[in-house]
């Protein structure tokens, strides 16, 4: 990790945990002070720290940021994903498509029509690939996850359980009182090192494609609509729904339950605070807050005083009430 250790540097570390459930031979990290009651009674026999402190006597790791630090040791002891060794003769593969090296291709897959699968792809059981589809290498495809008509998958991206991806952008033209479906004949892009939770649903496009751009990572139940753009680097916290043809900049914060109008711009390392509700276009760097959506600190300061409105209420009807009586007295 790039750290200098204090204390016994032969110590065998054997895994990881927080700082409530690590034992003997484990190892924990301390980032946030609100923790150190749990740093001090912690039964790990090592942790990564900023800092050298007196609140632990085993060995310690002085790294620049703990939490990342904690991040890459994890990567030493995660479970690898699973493989299926090579292609199940039960998965359901059309003769046309090409399939890579080294996959690992579970019973009841499908894949459809001049699909291409990459090197060391990994697709779980219930997974569809549709005709045309183009996977990338080293890709993970959890279990029943639809990627349908061709649709765009990058390399070395997580799929996880659940997601479907180039479903029908939600388009409708108004007849009357009829609703009469507009095609939806786009595509879904996903570029490389991307990460996807459980069960989203990402819209085609209506007309060329819904992108989801490098390094973009999705928290479970999120909805992306038909067209929307997700700039490089962006997360999107559980349950957001982004409404069709926003597009987004580069490395936002897009908090859980967020709503997003159609056709809006949310600007590069914009950060939109959990439950707002975004009406209008959010400028670059800016943070918001709210329904709809304000300046943060404004929306702080607002959502303080909402408590508190009653008691304003009863003070301004009995203000009134004594400012008529000296009214009346005047008169």
């Amino acid at each position: 990790m790039g750290g200098k250790i204090i204390g016994d540097d032969r110590l065998c570390i054997t895994g990881i945990d927080s700082l409530d459930s690590a034992g003997t031979g484990f190892i924990s990290f301390f980032a946030d002070p609100r923790y150190k009651e749990s740093l001090s009674k912690t039964n790990a026999s090592a942790v990564m720290v900023r800092e050298e402190t007196d609140l632990f006597n085993g060995s310690q790791v002085v790294v620049p940021n703990p939490e990342l630090a904690y991040v890459r040791v994890a990567g030493l002891f995660a479970r690898p994903v699973p493989l299926f060794n090579g292609i199940s003769d039960r998965a359901s593969i059309h003769e046309s498509s090409r399939v890579g090296n080294n996959v690992s291709v579970y019973p009841y897959v499908y894949i459809g029509d001049e699909a291409v699968i990459g090197d060391d792809v990994v697709l779980f059981a219930g997974v569809f690939i549709g005709d045309r589809v183009k996977i990338g290498n080293r890709t993970v495809v959890y279990p029943n996850v639809s990627v349908l008509d061709d649709c765009v998958i990058g390399n070395n991206v997580i799929i996880h359980a659940g997601t479907v991806i180039g479903s029908d952008g939600f388009g409708f033209s108004q007849d009357g009182t009829a609703s009469v479906k507009i095609p939806q004949i786009g595509i879904v892009q996903i570029d490389d090192n991307v990460e996807i939770g459980a069960n989203n649903s990402i819209d085609r496009a209506a007309l060329g494609k819904t992108w989801i751009k490098n390094g973009v990572k999705t928290d479970n139940l999120v909805h992306v609509a038909h067209n929307v753009v997700i700039g490089e680097g962006t997360l999107v916290v559980a349950q957001a729904g982004i409404s069709g043809s926003v597009n987004i900049g580069r490395q936002v914060i897009i908090g859980g339950q967020v709503g997003i109008s159609d056709h809006v711009d949310i600007g590069d390392k914009a950060m939109i605070g959990s439950q707002s509700g975004i009406a209008k276009s959010v400028s670059s760097g800016q943070i918001v807050s709210g329904t709809p959506s304000m300046p943060h600190r404004l929306w702080l300061k607002t959502s303080g005083l909402i408590k508190k409105l009653p008691r304003f209420s009863e003070r301004l009807r009995h203000l009134e009430k004594k400012l008529d009586e000296l009214d009346k007295r005047l008169k």
